[in-house]
């Protein structure tokens, strides 16, 4: 076991489904790892490729590592957890992607209390996610590096020092990518309505997501706010639609309650 974060530590993942395997991909396109141990009962072709591909052991024997990534179905935690102890040992740290499970119920499975909570998000599985992140007192500097490291590999990395603020980070981020695409959505239906051709207003809502995303990314220093000022003249058709959003009731206090009420049930399925 090494003690100290490089780029060849040795891993476990447990559980290689669709955010799994976003990261394993991450962290083979980084060349961040070293060794990598996977457990999933039910591998894709995908999966078996990459392990033939890199040398990764796929469902093999077991043996401690610097880090075990639990990225099994929250329902699986305890199935999950007894295919990660034989990897855990004295200096291992346990991240969890676990939605609803807290640091608590992890440790309860484990043979440890360096855990980290994670809340990734889909766009991981481009390498554009954004993760949410926490880490029990018992994880040192070097194991925190270490997660923060292999989460790093499918996008931003973002750390809260209070665990029930992973509840909103779930409803802000983690279920943030179903509100874009609902937006998209309903863009699209409402040019539909407008008399355009469905295709067409679809294609002019997702292109129109698109690009004002890539436009915040590549302009980090503006904030929305004033890249909103920036698209909006005075009295013109943007803002004659704004007039309608910003109405009390309109798009601020959906989305407001929208994000409470997610943050309330990943309270819920928190425990």
């Amino acid at each position: 076991m090494t003690d100290k974060v490089g780029l060849k530590e040795s891993v476990a993942l447990i559980g290689a489904g669709n955010m799994g395997l976003a990261l394993l991909e991450g962290w083979t396109s980084q060349n961040l790892i070293g060794s990598v141990s996977v457990v999933e009962p039910q591998p894709s072709q995908r999966l078996q490729n990459l392990c033939a591909e890199h040398g990764y052991v796929l469902n093999g024997a077991a043996a401690p590592r610097d880090a075990v990534v639990l990225a099994v179905k929250p329902q699986a935690l305890e199935s999950g957890a007894v295919a990660a102890a034989p990897f855990v040992g004295p200096s291992t740290v346990v991240a969890s992607i676990l939605a609803g499970k807290r640091i608590g119920d992890i440790a309860a499975h484990l043979p440890t209390r360096a855990i980290v909570r994670a809340m990734p998000n889909t766009p991981a599985a481009i390498g554009r996610g954004i993760t949410g992140a926490f880490s029990s007192p018992a994880t040192s500097a070097a194991q925190r590096e270490l997660a923060d490291a292999l989460l790093r590999a499918v996008g931003a990395v973002e750390w809260v020092e209070d665990e029930s603020l992973i509840d909103a980070v779930t409803a802000v981020s983690g279920s943030g990518p179903a509100y874009v695409f609902y937006f998209a959505e309903c863009l699209a239906a409402a040019g539909a309505e407008a008399g355009l051709p469905a295709a067409l207003a679809a294609r002019l809502a997702r292109a129109t997501v698109e690009g004002a995303g890539e436009l915040m990314r590549r302009q980090p220093e503006t904030g929305p706010d004033e890249l909103r000022r920036r698209v909006t003249s005075p009295g013109g058709t943007t803002a004659a639609a704004l007039e309608v959003l910003e109405a009390p009731d309109g798009l601020a206090a959906l989305i407001r309650r929208a994000v409470a009420s997610a943050k309330r049930r990943a309270t819920e399925l928190s425990g």
